[in-house]
């Protein structure tokens, strides 16, 4: 037996043997307890005093129905007396108590103890539960169900101040069900560690004897079975299953064991098939046993038909289990195997009988020891010595007399089966096709009829058991099927909610009727709670029916102080309440609630999931019509541990997914700029597994244009995020030089390369890579200038509701190197939109990219429509549901500047012309109500064209641009830019451009294929 450590002794006055006295008084006087006392000691206090205990008048109940003799006595009475000759002349008592806290048994170091102590602590039948006599060890032992040590004042009672003691729980071998306790009671001053070591092994004793009563129902069963088959006759041999191993997978046994354990648990009798995964049927068949002693069980036989039969099999055995079987095997009986587990009689063991009704018989001879066990159909038994085996065909019966071989052609119909495929009847019984015969424990239904050899298939003993044993191994089976399936159910996600649901599903029905979930708001969030019983919510409500009075999903949820979810938060362990209409701690926490909750549920298992050390939230589960049990609760615990793991892992994710994405958004545009040439709406959606490198930007320009950039770092997490920052950073900075878009994605290639290679871990492998596609839009001329860099091309809807894809040359992604970007130019007539995405809206694993861009030019097909309708009306009709991908969309709706809002002119290279072309632009200004700008923009055009005339080369052109701003345009043919400087004080010029940048709000140069363009942009409230 696996057993949980017991609880560290309290410092200060605990550890002298006299308690934590003033701890216990502060808490009896309602004052607040903060350290000093253990906690299953304070969680003991609370339940007493929530249940209306009082130290000082607690009358124990007595019961005069209890079992002195029962199983756990028995079990426990050498034990027990081998544990008073060790402590004789000592002042230790011994108790033994049932599962109820009743005490069974009275023992005492020292005899004379019995005369001064009081009836309740000699007088066996005084029950001592927790919720009758407050905290001590045989209560607080079954509180708890491990080891406990209650020290002086740690007892509720006032009467046991003087006293200590250590209890452990004694749990049945097979079920794992506590049968009882046994608790060693001392002066408080009597503190021996050899204590603990007692009483361990004591239990350990007592476990045992426990687990030998049922080997020795196994073993007079499997007695029973050899002698009913010692009393048949018949000429067919049997089979024994080790002996098909080449017939039969080990896949194939363990089907065929799960469905004899199946059988056997239901105490069910009859016939059923069972059909192999190779489509080989095997009928099995259950035969009820029941030994002198009364002991009832069932056989499993296994029919195979169309096998051969071979020559005389061994019984595989040891020979220290059939080497004392009370009777010798007669040929006739099938060979047999013993199933792991099994053990064989023993010595001196009562007589037994062959018959499934237990009936008289008289005693058989016992078989030599060694001797081999023969399934020969020739009526002799092989045993030690060859010449043994010539005594003829007669064997002393059961009576003492002789019985004779079956002659050959006869058959005996003890092993007589249902056909294959005969159905089982419901309460266990004969199958339809099957004569109404009584059937015998060895299988005989009466006289034998005539039959060949040939016509009786060979058969084999699978399992041999009590069924409640069965059941036992049926649980522990199914348990492991649970476990199994949760390893592959829990955790499918990277989801914190959906694997809380996960873990309810499992457990529902397998375990629980019903699973609550609550996790703190930081975890849901994906960080770790910093007071995770301060912000616990229900998650998740899950059970085989709805409509139970659960707090719902969402709610917020606070646990009383005597609650076993808080006990539970605050240890870390398993909480166990087999009946919550006894759990006084339970029903305290919220009597209204807890008394609707009992007409649905019966028992509770509260179970923290705890992950690396981080306390995730408190899994409860219930049962409703029967109770949970210690393995119940290491199932309920093993499966919390995993769904804990899987919550822990999707908590991590969730909160880098977050700081990614945070800085993801953080990177991209928080707003759109001011500007009239585009009409713009934009959408970001992240991959649903991990947050990747997709970008989008709207540039202003000079000129009024404007620059609408997609970009597409290749990979997911923080590195693509980190890149996507730089690349739009950088990709800004270039469109704001006025580089046109092929010369921008040089750069950016460029760039790109220099990271990859200054990467440090990447060693030059060319691990960043991206996509990117650029265009300017200029509403002067309604013309949009392209260029992509392995990116999709945009979508045009034109005015009229036609959706095109412009062939661009498609250009390298970013970061190969050494590759020309070429950009394309198409017209764009007012109204039209533009729609750039990145790549995973159309590309996805289960759709074709044909397709999707069919139905993205389905869903643009109604140029009408708003930018931030379109975006919305993609993302619902193209974006797929669980993206793969980040998905970065930009629609922008064009704008044609009015061509009254334009004014131009054309002039050489003579200064006299500066003044004429000077006055016409101020009566264009004025004549628009720009008379407050003209004085700005009059000094503003004087330099410039003053500059390109003496520095530039002809044809010198001049372009005003009244929009948001006004923009003065100077254009000539020379690639000679000027240069702000500051003049010194004896200069006689310079100061021009000096002059210009203090009149506007920006200036710069932005150069054409043939010359270049100097501009200026001031605000319209400029005087």
């Amino acid at each position: 037996m696996v057993r949980s450590g017991e609880e560290p002794k309290p410092t200060g006055r605990a550890t002298d043997g006299t308690g934590p006295a003033s701890p216990r008084e502060l808490f009896l006087q309602g004052e607040p307890v903060a350290e000093g006392v253990r906690t299953s000691i304070l969680n003991s206090w609370q339940r007493s005093r929530s249940l209306g205990l009082s130290p000082d008048t607690l009358d124990l109940p007595y019961r005069e129905d209890f079992d002195p003799g029962g199983r756990i006595v028995r079990a426990a009475v050498p034990v027990v007396d081998r544990l008073q000759a060790t402590f004789a002349g000592s002042q230790v008592n011994i108790s033994v108590a049932d599962a109820n806290g009743t005490v069974l048994l009275r023992r005492f170091g020292d005899p004379s103890m019995v005369r001064s102590l009081p009836a309740i602590q000699v007088a066996p039948g005084f029950v001592f539960a927790e919720q009758v006599a407050g905290t001590n060890g045989i209560g607080l032992a079954l509180a708890e169900r491990q080891l406990i040590r209650v020290y002086g004042a740690e007892h509720f009672a006032e009467r046991s101040q003087q006293s200590a003691c250590v209890a452990l729980p004694v749990r049945d071998p097979l079920s794992g069900r506590i049968e009882g306790v046994l608790c060693l009671g001392y002066p408080r001053g009597f503190e021996r560690p050899a204590l603990g070591v007692a009483i361990r092994r004591a239990a350990e004793g007592i476990e045992r004897r426990l687990l030998a009563q049922s080997s020795a129902h196994e073993g007079a069963l499997l007695r029973t079975y050899l002698a009913a088959g010692a009393g048949t006759g018949g000429p067919h041999r049997g089979v024994a299953m080790d002996a098909l191993a080449n017939e039969f997978r080990s896949r194939d046994e363990a089907i065929l064991k799960e469905k004899a354990a199946e059988l056997i648990s239901g105490a069910q009798r009859g016939a059923v098939e069972v059909t192999l995964p190779d489509g080989r049927r095997v009928t099995l068949v259950s035969r009820p046993v029941t030994s002198s002693s009364g002991v009832r069980g069932i056989a499993i036989e296994a029919v195979l038909p169309g096998a051969p039969v071979r020559e005389p099999l061994a019984v595989p055995h040891q020979t220290d289990e059939l080497s004392i079987l009370t009777a010798p095997l007669s040929a006739a009986r099938p060979a047999i195997i013993l199933p792991p587990g099994h053990l064989a009689a023993v010595p001196g063991s009562p007589v037994i009988t062959a018959d499934g009704d237990g009936g008289p018989a008289g005693p058989h001879p016992t078989a030599e020891p060694g001797a081999t066990l023969s399934a020969a159909g020739d009526g002799r038994s092989v045993g030690p010595a060859a010449g043994d085996s010539g005594r003829g065909s007669a064997e002393p019966d059961a009576a003492g007399g002789h019985h004779r071989a079956a002659e050959p052609g006869t058959a005996d119909r003890s092993q007589d089966v249902a056909e294959p495929g005969a159905a089982l009847t419901a309460r266990g019984g004969r199958s339809a096709s099957e004569p109404d015969t009584p059937l015998a424990a060895g299988g005989g239904r009466g006289p034998a009829d005539e039959h060949s050899e040939a016509a009786f298939p060979a058969r084999a003993l699978v399992m041999l058991g009590e069924p409640h044993v069965g059941a036992y191994a049926l649980a522990a089976r199914r348990r492991l099927e649970l476990l199994s399936e949760a390893s592959t159910r829990i955790g499918t996600t990277l989801d914190v909610r959906r694997t809380a649901e996960e873990l309810a599903e499992t457990a529902v029905p397998g375990l629980a009727d019903f699973v609550t979930i609550d996790l703190p708001d930081a975890v849901l969030r994906g960080e770790e709670s910093a007071d995770p019983l301060a912000d616990l919510r229900r998650t998740v409500v899950h059970g085989i029916r709805e409509g139970l009075p659960f707090t719902a999903p969402g709610e917020r949820i606070d646990f009383g102080p005597t609650a076993p979810q808080l006990h539970g938060l605050t240890s870390g362990e398993a909480v166990l309440e087999p009946d919550l209409k006894a759990a006084a701690g339970w029903l305290a926490q919220d009597p209204e609630h807890t008394a609707r909750l009992l007409a649905h549920v019966q028992s509770l298992i509260a179970v923290p999931l705890l992950a690396r050390g981080v306390v995730l939230g408190i899994a409860s589960f219930y049962r409703f019509g029967a109770s949970f049990g210690d393995d119940d609760r290491s199932l309920a615990q093993e499966l919390a541990s995993r769904a804990a793991l899987s919550i822990d892992n999707a908590r991590r994710y969730t909160h880098e997914r977050s700081m990614v994405l945070a800085l993801q958004r953080r990177l991209l545009p928080q707003g759109l700029p001011d500007q009239d040439a585009v009409e713009v709406a934009h959408r970001y959606l992240p991959a649903e597994s991990d947050v990747g490198g997709d970008w989008y930007d709207v540039i202003p320009l000079s000129g009024s244009r404007v620059g609408l950039l997609v970009g597409d770092v290749v990979g997911h997490g923080m590195l693509s995020a980190a890149t996507m920052g730089r690349l739009r950073t950088a990709a800004r900075s270039f469109a704001e030089l006025d580089f046109p878009p092929d010369e921008v994605l040089t750069h950016l290639d460029n760039l790109v390369g220099r990271l990859d290679r200054e990467d440090p871990d990447g060693n030059g492998a060319g691990v960043i890579g991206a996509t990117c596609l650029y265009a300017i839009y200029d509403p002067t001329t309604q013309r949009c200038l392209m260029a992509r860099a392995g990116h999709p091309p945009p979508a045009l809807v034109h005015p009229d509701g036609t959706v095109t894809y412009p062939e661009l040359p498609a250009g390298p992604p970013l970061g190969l190197g050494g590759l020309p970007f070429d950009a394309a130019e198409v017209d764009l007539p007012a109204g039209s939109q533009l729609v750039m995405y990145t790549d995973g809206l159309i590309e996805d694993r289960h759709r074709d990219v044909d397709v999707v861009l069919e139905q993205l030019r389905e869903a643009l097909a109604r140029p009408e429509r708003a930018p931030e309708e379109t975006c919305r009306a993609v993302l619902d009709t193209v974006a797929p549901a669980h993206p793969h991908d980040d998905i970065a969309l930009l629609v922008a709706r064009v704008h044609a500047l009015d061509p009254d809002r334009i004014a131009g002119w054309e002039m050489s290279a003579d200064p006299a012309l500066v003044g004429e072309v000077r006055a016409s632009a101020m009566r264009w200004l004025s004549d628009r109500g720009l008379d407050e700008a003209a004085f700005a923009a009059e000094l503003i055009l004087s330099e410039l064209i003053t500059n390109a005339i003496r520095h530039g080369a002809e044809p010198i052109r001049v372009r005003l641009l009244y929009g948001r701003t006004l923009i003065c345009e100077v254009s000539d043919a020379s690639n000679t830019a000027p240069h702000l400087r500051r003049a010194a004080s004896t200069d006689e010029g310079g100061r021009g451009l000096f002059l210009v940048a203090q009149l506007s709000q920006s200036w710069g140069t932005r150069y054409l294929p043939e010359g270049k363009v100097i501009w200026a942009e001031c605000g319209l409230a400029a005087a």
